[in-house]
């Protein structure tokens, strides 16, 4: 769109044919005076406010018609001759006088009237009038209403919005199940948990909006090759696996939404939300996981002098896939071979609904004089049923915990915050993916982290 329509789509100006509506002529003078609108006529008025635009401020033209002909006066009776007998005239001698009296009063008449005719005309003319011009309409394109209109950025749907791109390296990670065997003086050897390094990259989104809040959180983790890419036809395929792991979480504040604050513990919560969320993930191995997780609950957001604390507590429901359960129990798993069983409805499981509890924060730590903040997560899910090759073990209470110690390198370096970070971290998970150590090696993960990140604006 040109300069001159983007100003027409914003300031509605009057048309020549409006121009021309607000005006009168006066005829008695000649001269023509504009009837400018009033102030509350749309003058300032933007086309936004319902359609309102301008209003039409033509009044009604008033005419007073001055223009009837002035003829020459004339005196018939003065050039006309006397009638005759044969007209009626009757007797001359009898009419004679008054006849003449009344052309004598009729040309001292006359000539009064020529003699007051001739005094107007003498008379000088009473000074016309000057009524100022209507001010000429502003160019388009030019209009400091319109420039400044067009300046101001048109509010935005989100009050906050946040894009990071990062990196982190992440090991040594436990995968469950997954061990090496060591030489120990017997024929089978020591079964021992195989650590695994892992590259992470991450796609972090988060923004807030009028009634609540949003995040997504999008990983690619690409294992090193101790946890090996497969499928159901080949365990190990020479390279490492690679996992994409998507989560969503949102939250409703009913204070925004019914603009209160009764949804609040004064100077502990400062706002009590209905928050929702869902995880996905998929794995190129021979277990072949497709996870599918639901969360419903509440969520607390604590009152805290600086950053955030949240705290979740919601009904956690889990549905995933099991690769391994597929054929009969090996001779290894010693467990016994049912004849005839479908060993293949295992593949898909579906857990039990369980309580589960997210807590999230970022605190800052002015104290130390730099740009530095300690920000992680920790969430437990409490045992959700029963996992196996047929269902034969219980899960456990999982309990996982990441911090990190982030430090801003844009504001310390160049004074532009929330711009290039760089992080390093712990991260503790106990039990897994809820599997029971006592039947599952390799559940515990104990993985130091460092990574950089990059705020896209």
């Amino acid at each position: 769109m040109s300069g001159a329509g983007a100003v027409g789509a914003l300031l509605p100006l009057p048309s020549v044919g409006d121009r021309m509506r607000t005006s009168s002529t006066d005829e008695s003078d000649g001269s023509t005076q504009a009837r400018l609108p009033p102030p509350s006529a749309g003058e300032g008025t933007l086309r936004s406010r319902g359609g309102e635009g301008q209003r039409d401020v033509s009044g009604c033209i008033g005419r007073r018609d001055f223009s009837g002909s002035g003829a020459p006066l004339s005196q018939p009776l003065l050039t006309q001759g006397p009638p005759s007998p044969a007209e009626g005239g009757g007797k001359r001698a009898s009419h004679q006088p008054l006849r003449t009296g009344l052309l004598i009063a009729a040309s001292l008449l006359a000539q009064a009237h020529l003699a007051g005719t001739a005094r107007a005309l003498d008379e000088p003319a009473p000074p016309t009038q000057t009524v100022p011009a209507p001010p000429k309409p502003p160019e388009a394109g030019v209009p400091l209403a319109a420039a400044t209109v067009m300046a101001a950025p048109p509010p935005s749907f989100f009050s906050f919005s946040d894009t990071v791109v990062s990196y982190r390296f992440q090991g040594p990670a436990a995968e469950p199940g997954l061990t090496v065997t060591r030489p120990d003086g017997t024929v089978k050897g020591r079964q021992e948990a195989r650590e695994v390094p892992k590259n992470v990259f991450n796609l972090f989104h988060a923004n807030s909006w009028a009634y609540g809040t949003n995040l997504i959180s999008l990983d690619i983790l690409r294992s090193g090759s101790q946890d090996p890419a497969g499928d159901q036809r080949v365990f190990d395929k020479g390279v490492g696996a690679t996992e994409v792991y998507l989560i969503y979480r949102g939250v409703l504040s009913p204070n925004k939404i019914f603009d209160t604050t009764v949804f609040a513990i004064p100077g502990l919560v400062k706002d009590i939300g209905l928050s929702f969320g869902a995880d996905i993930n998929t794995k190129d191995t021979t277990f072949d996981s497709e996870k599918r997780a639901g969360t419903f609950g509440l969520s607390f957001a604590f009152d805290v002098p600086a950053g955030f604390v949240n705290l979740k507590v919601q009904g956690y429901k889990e549905f995933s896939r099991n690769g391994f359960a597929g054929t009969a129990p090996s001779e290894e798993s010693r467990l016994p071979v049912i004849p005839g069983f479908d060993y293949a409805h295992f593949r898909s499981v579906e857990y039990k609904m369980t309580p589960e509890f997210e807590l999230t924060y970022t605190i800052p730590l002015a104290f130390t004089g730099l740009p530095l903040a300690l920000a992680g997560f920790n969430t437990l899910i409490l045992p959700k049923g029963r996992y196996g090759l047929i269902n034969e073990n219980q899960t456990r209470a999982e309990f996982v915990s990441q911090t990190n110690l982030v430090l801003d390198i844009g504001q310390l370096v160049d004074n532009a915050p929330n711009r290039f970070e760089a992080f390093v971290g712990f991260q503790y998970w106990h039990n897994k993916f809820g599997g029971d150590p006592r039947h599952t090696p390799n559940t515990e993960e104990k993985a130091l982290i460092a990574g950089v990140a990059f705020h896209l604006k």
